[in-house]
């Protein structure tokens, strides 16, 4: 199960502001490196001024990105605008901005730069594992539990809480072991999906 089942419904939500994007000309490609170049600006900031109150920009940005990914995908597919430059940007961008995005928590006590080395690797390892499906021809898998969505949800919450406290509870530290243990979930998932029987 992965919060990613909901998406259909989120990009039904979406569908008229992308009509009007598309209408304007913003393509694809336009969202997907705006999304990253954010992504990246707020990693960069916290990581250079990791005051608290800035860490609510976590929780904001996760949702604007969750809604411009859906959005890129959706002019990609629905106006017409698919394209082999616009399948590598996807895929590179979404693991350069969660890099960007989860490593400044390495900042933030009870948290520690292995544990969130060890949890970028093992999404970046989830995304390379879902993208491998295609080459095998079993398509893009998304299975969870610790899909990308899912960990906007989790890093989310947790900017929430740094800016709302000051800092993480001493108990959030099994946050990053646990993290960690449903990555390594979903890889395996995702490579029994891309192995399953047609």
């Amino acid at each position: 199960m992965s919060i990613y089942k909901l998406k259909s419904s989120f990009q039904n939500l979406l569908r008229p502001l992308v009509g009007r994007l598309a209408e304007r000309g913003v393509t694809a490609n336009q969202v997907t490196l705006f999304a990253a170049i954010v992504s990246v600006g707020i990693g960069a900031l916290l990581l250079a001024n990791p005051q608290p109150a800035l860490f609510a920009l976590v929780p904001l940005w996760m949702f604007l990105r969750m809604a411009l990914n859906a959005v890129d995908g959706m002019l990609a597919r629905e106006h017409d605008q698919k394209s082999a430059l616009g399948g590598y940007l996807n895929e590179i961008t979404d693991v350069v901005s969660d890099a960007a995005l989860y490593l400044p928590f390495a900042l933030v006590a009870p948290f520690s730069l292995p544990w969130l080395t060890a949890i970028v690797f093992l999404a970046t390892l989830t995304e390379f594992t879902g993208v491998l499906g295609v080459a095998h021809g079993k398509g893009r898998s998304y299975e969870g539990p610790m899909g990308k969505s899912d960990r906007a949800l989790l890093f989310g919450a947790l900017g929430a809480l740094v800016a709302g406290f000051g800092t993480l509870p001493d108990w959030t530290w099994h946050i990053q072991p646990m993290a960690c243990v449903l990555l390594a979930w979903t890889v395996v998932n995702r490579v029994r999906a891309g192995l399953a029987p047609s």
